[in-house]
């Protein structure tokens, strides 16, 4: 069967340099910047062929930031009881956790290799909103009790490029962040926490096969499996998101005010199912409130749920409407 393929590396996909042995036979592959298609027969004796654009990793920045708000606008909200560790905070997903956090007046610790970009990206805050310890996920010793003292709730949105990028420098590997860092920061959690959610991707179950074997080429989505693993047989409460190729962001130009008006342009309609099933792409802004959503969920305790966007309207930041999707995604399954 006949198709074509079209892939934009994304910035959270961790990979790492390994080669894969097994290729298709007749192998056809045609390179140039930026592009590359590819012809093989495959086991069924089907003739397979796709196009695949690479595009190299890059930082976007919107122009034109009056978008109207994707939040509800609503008055001072109490103080939540509760404090989320939010590692990961300044890449794309995890930006916008932050910031709709702080919109919801919900307590929230940082852990940053560079705690600079939070003051960028958040301004200042009042330490009993916002603390931002430093520390990375890669090196253990930077993990000690203290960093989680307190926290009731971790959610992890940490990842590097899925292709060898700029980004890589400094070992920031798929395999260093999204394996051995997903690993060190959960062995450090203690067993009191009430619930780690972890931001992976679809495809992680099925990186041997065309066409996520692809985007697997560097390990990405087999270190992110392995992450997930880890998570699933710590112990801990969990809950595992895995989105789409995404879209909207990094917003990495923002301040708070303007990330809080941030849109998904008319993809607002969210698809939540279970089993690796999905394929599609989903707003930053759709995982972030999923995310969010998911920590006052208790029937999201244990399970993964794969999410993506579509045009229509959506949940938006209406609790029972992200309950009634979450439920329905594990009746389907």
């Amino acid at each position: 069967m006949a198709c074509k393929l079209f892939f934009t590396p994304i910035p959270d996909f961790p990979l790492a340099r390994r080669k894969f042995s097994k290729f298709p036979q007749r192998i056809s592959l045609n390179i140039s910047p930026g592009y590359c298609s590819f012809k093989f027969l495959s086991s069924s004796r089907r003739v397979f062929s796709s196009s695949l654009v690479v595009h190299a990793a890059k930082e976007e920045v919107i122009q034109s930031p009056n978008s109207v708000s994707t939040l509800d606008s609503k008055t001072t909200l109490p103080s939540s009881s509760k404090l989320v560790l939010v590692v990961g905070g300044t890449g794309g997903v995890g930006q916008l956790v932050v910031a709709s956090l702080l919109d919801r007046n919900i307590k929230s610790r940082l852990l940053l290799r560079d705690p600079e970009k939070a003051t960028a990206l958040f301004g200042k805050q009042d330490e009993e909103t916002l603390q931002v310890l430093k520390g990375d996920t890669r090196n253990p010793e930077d993990l000690d009790p203290s960093i989680s003292e307190g926290v009731t709730h971790v959610i992890c949105c940490t990842g590097t490029t899925a292709f060898p990028s700029k980004r890589w420098d400094g070992d920031n590997t798929p395999e260093r962040v999204d394996w051995e860092g997903v690993r060190n920061l959960v062995s450090a959690l203690p067993l009191s926490l009430k619930r780690i959610i972890l931001v992976s991707s679809v495809g992680v179950t099925k990186f041997n096969e065309l066409p996520w074997s692809i985007m697997n080429l560097f390990g990405v989505l087999k270190y992110k499996k392995m992450g997930e693993d880890f998570v699933r047989q710590s112990g801990l409460p969990f809950t595992i998101i895995r989105p789409g190729r995404l879209t909207d962001g990094p917003y990495t130009s923002y301040d708070l005010n303007t990330l809080l008006k941030a849109t998904a342009g008319k993809r607002h309609a969210v698809l939540i199912d279970q089993g690796d099933k999905l394929v599609g792409e989903v707003s930053r802004l759709v995982v972030a409130e999923a995310c969010i959503q998911a920590l006052d969920i208790e029937f999201t305790v244990g399970q993964i749920y794969e999410i993506n966007s579509v045009e229509g309207d959506g949940p938006g930041s209406d609790p029972r409407k992200w309950r009634d999707l979450f439920k329905a995604a594990e009746a389907q399954d």
